[in-house]
Order: C-alpha cells, then structure tokens, then sequence
C-alpha cells in the first residue's frame, strides 16, 4: 500500500483525469460489510489496513461508488462459503479512486451486483464508472 500511495501521489499532481480501480482488499468503512462484528482481527479490516487505504484517498482522491451511492449497501464481494450470496454477507473491496480531474467528469458509478447470482460467478462483481 506505500508502494501504491507514493505512485498515487505522483499521479494526483499530474493534475491528469485518473482513475485508480481494482480489487484493494480493504474494507475502509463499516457500511462497507454486513456485521463489522465479523470481520474484527481480519487483515481486510484491521485498523492499519483501513488506515494505509485513507492515506491515499486522504491524498485527493474520490470514491466514485460512495459519491453515487451514499449510505448504501455497495457490496463487491461474497465468499462462496457459508451461503454468503443468499444471505447477502458481502463486502466492498473493490474501489474506484478518481482524481480530482477524473471526479469532475464522473457522469454515473455502480455496482454490476446480480452477477455473483449467475451460474459459475466469480466471488467479486464489476464495479463500473461512466467519466463524460
């Protein structure tokens, strides 16, 4: 994550429209999972972990799928374990950090969640921008 936060900060002061997207493994908030509970003392959830994350969006970036999305469950991921699917136990791991220049084009964010629902899924869904 300091590999990836000293590139970002060279990204963000090219003042370029940049998208920053992939699968993270950080679970930076608690709406973020269906029971923090559950994820206490897990490496997608400990406190460094989440801190490491908020050094880089803390750098300028912006959380597409939250700024379209706020205060909604914005799962990404479900194990394929212990019926987390069909009991809707998901996460958000996978993010859409957008540089300022990138954020003022952001036109629409979403999750393609009824994917992990078809035959063979993977265990993450797309997570999708549309920049104008």
């Amino acid at each position: 994550m300091e590999h990836l936060r000293c590139h970002a900060a060279g990204l963000i002061a090219s003042e370029q429209p940049v998208v920053l997207a992939g699968d993270y493994n950080v679970i930076p908030e608690n709406s973020d999972c269906y029971d923090p509970r559950a994820w206490e003392g897990d490496a997608l959830f400990l406190p460094q972990t989440r801190a490491a994350y908020n050094r880089i969006v803390h750098q300028g970036w912006t959380d597409a799928i939250r700024l379209h999305h706020p205060g909604t469950d914005c799962f990404t991921f479900w194990d394929y374990q212990r019926g987390s699917w069909e009991k809707d136990h998901g996460i958000r791991i996978d993010h859409c950090l957008l540089s300022p220049a990138a954020a003022d084009r952001l036109s629409d964010a979403g999750i393609d969640r009824m994917e992990r629902g078809r035959e063979k899924a993977s265990d993450h869904v797309p997570v999708w921008i549309v920049l104008s």
